[in-house]
């Protein structure tokens, strides 16, 4: 017969080898899918004649192709992707009207023809500034925004320290030269990955053309995008072209399939729309998305201690996808960390857990792990009730 002594000792055994439990993790692995971080790619080569070329995939703006990316060149009108994303940063309402001066008809080069007095909204003239790539419409919107030219200069290099573009310096809004006013094709590549997320510039750059009604002393324009992949290669959705005799030929293009992108940038480059379309197009046959873990994804079920219910569900909300080289998926690990067992009381979508993605052993992304219901905790008779039952 169990002596009372000996009772109480296994009880104070069982409530220690309770809390050595609660002190657990489990630990799974699976060699499976990828996630994303520009340290995860290993860019392989892709021909460019260009001086100076880029290939990113903007969900992680991993470098995917590069050539001379670093260097500061001129870049011509592709410079208004950076004008077009600071005015809409800066700009509450893109239908308030801007009266154009005098020094926005002045400026040489591609132009909207605009008038001084002419009033057009700013997403009017963001339009004439990115279809039609009038440096007009560029001079209109920075003394609008900018209140000068100076000053919106200045509003250009905060967005672009914004994107991490650290090796850019804008003096204008249009990329007409000048040797204080230089970017990198990476820098470059990043600005348009940023501006990208915006809806009111992905409208933009995408749109093949566009009409501006006629104002009290101008007649009716039709714009016309100049940048003719639009036409002809799967999924692209702009950006933009430039060209000056010191910048050469200049091309920034976007293109989305299969729930990713990639923004392609090319500078001084005379067949630029050809090696454009064909640096994409390797691109996404080398890469695809992977989905490592699916959002909202159930995880495991795991038993409570001293609560109304033996155990709870838990689950990921947070998915994790990542553009990989087709075949490197072998290289992600997934580790799920959280108590084998859990005490009561537990919240619904309260935090017990992480889940760790690695990518050739280095951590690239984290995941918190939620219980799905709730654990009320038993009262202490339902306790004592439970203890009776299990040792007498």
């Amino acid at each position: 017969m169990v002596s009372l002594k000996q009772k109480f000792l296994l009880v104070f055994c069982l409530i220690m080898l309770a809390g050595l439990l609660l002190s657990m993790t489990y630990t799974v692995n699976y060699n499976t899918l990828n996630v994303s971080a520009s340290s995860v790619y290993a860019y392989s080569g892709a021909y460019s004649s260009a001086r100076s070329m880029i290939v990113i995939e903007t969900g992680s703006n991993g470098v995917i192709y590069g050539k001379n990316y670093s260097e500061k060149l001129a870049e011509a009108s592709t410079t208004k992707i950076a004008t077009a994303i600071t005015v809409i940063d800066n700009c509450k309402n893109l239908d308030e009207i801007v009266t154009v001066t005098k020094p926005a008809t002045l400026v040489e080069g591609t132009s909207i023809y605009l008038r001084v007095g002419e009033k057009l909204s700013v997403r009017d003239l963001l339009y004439g500034l990115m279809l039609q790539s009038g440096n007009d419409a560029a001079t209109a919107l920075a003394i609008h925004v900018g209140g000068s030219v100076d000053g919106f200069a200045k509003l250009m290099n905060e967005t672009a320290v914004k994107c991490g573009a650290l090796n850019t310096n804008f003096v204008n809004p249009h990329g007409l030269d000048n040797p204080n006013h230089y970017t990198t094709a990476y820098d470059l590549a990043l600005i348009t990955s940023y501006a990208l997320k915006n809806k009111d510039f992905k409208e933009i750059v995408s749109s093949k053309r566009r009409q501006i009604p006629a104002t009290e002393n101008n007649t009716a324009r039709t714009l016309i995008n100049k940048n003719r992949l639009l036409g002809s290669l799967n999924g692209c959705v702009g950006v933009k072209t430039g060209y000056t005799s010191k910048a050469g030929r200049c091309l920034v293009t976007a293109c989305s399939r299969g729930g990713f992108e990639f923004v392609c940038v090319v500078l001084n480059c005379g067949p630029m729309f050809e090696e454009s379309e064909e640096l994409i197009n390797q691109a996404y046959k080398e890469y695809e998305l992977y989905t490592v873990l699916p959002d909202y994804n159930f995880i495991d079920e795991v038993s409570v201690l001293d609560g109304d219910k033996d155990s709870v569900k838990l689950y990921n909300k947070d998915g994790y996808k990542i553009v990989l080289k087709k075949g490197e998926a072998e290289n992600i690990t997934v580790k799920y960390n959280y108590p084998a067992v859990l005490e009561a009381p537990l919240k619904k979508d309260q935090k017990v857990g992480t889940a760790e993605v690695f990518m050739s052993g280095n951590l690239i992304f984290t995941a918190d792990i939620y219980t799905i219901e709730q654990a009320e905790s038993k009262d202490i008779r339902d306790k004592i009730k439970d203890m009776l039952d299990k040792w007498f």
